[in-house]
């Protein structure tokens, strides 16, 4: 069964698969930015990017300037890792008129199953629980598939900006319906 968990050492080798797939292009959601996919390879470093990945929804954990608290899950199937998903606990400027409250991305061979729209909607009453009330999602103006799994969450079109479509969702309308994915965000992360 598909679920979002908390990252977690066991899906190294998968990772490692699914990171390659993107070959160079950014992963959003992943909080990888400044990690080399050689260091990642060793073990041990990847365990310490892993520890980054849950220290970051810690409020009190030191980040770069205008980086905000973040809380990163990733979607699994068995022993295979198909994405990331990140839940920005607040929005700057730039979360605000590009980046938004949620960000996802699935690897290149998992995508147009639904894993997007199955693992935002187990998303969203997490993200209520964080304290966001209604939350921001962005898609580039020409990424159908992001902008039919915003929509298909009950994304409300704002408006467009700097080529990125702005939708809002409000989290305490939305529930994560039955067939939606397990999210289990406190699963070991050793």
């Amino acid at each position: 069964m598909a679920q979002l968990v908390a990252p977690n050492v066991k899906f190294h080798s998968s990772w490692l698969e699914a990171s390659a797939e993107f070959a160079g292009v950014r992963q959003d959601g992943a909080g990888a930015d400044g990690w080399s996919q050689e260091d990642l390879k060793d073990l041990q470093a990847f365990g310490r990017f892993v520890q980054t990945l849950i220290n970051d929804a810690l409020p009190e954990t030191p980040r770069k300037p205008g980086h905000v608290p973040c809380t990163y899950l990733w979607m699994v199937d068995g022993a295979t890792f198909l994405g990331s998903l990140a839940i920005r606990h607040e929005l700057n400027g730039y979360l605000l008129n590009e980046g938004g409250h949620i960000g996802y991305s699935v690897r290149p061979s998992a995508r147009r199953r639904g894993h997007a729209a199955e693992a935002l909607a187990a998303a969203l009453p997490i993200a209520r629980d964080l304290g966001i009330t209604r939350a921001l999602l962005t898609c580039d103006e020409d990424n159908a598939g992001s902008r039919a799994t915003i929509e298909k969450n009950g994304g409300v079109y704002e408006d467009s900006r700097n080529g990125k479509r702005r939708y809002w969702i409000d989290t305490f309308q939305r529930n994560a319906p039955a067939n939606a994915w397990h999210a289990n965000p406190q699963d070991a992360a050793t």
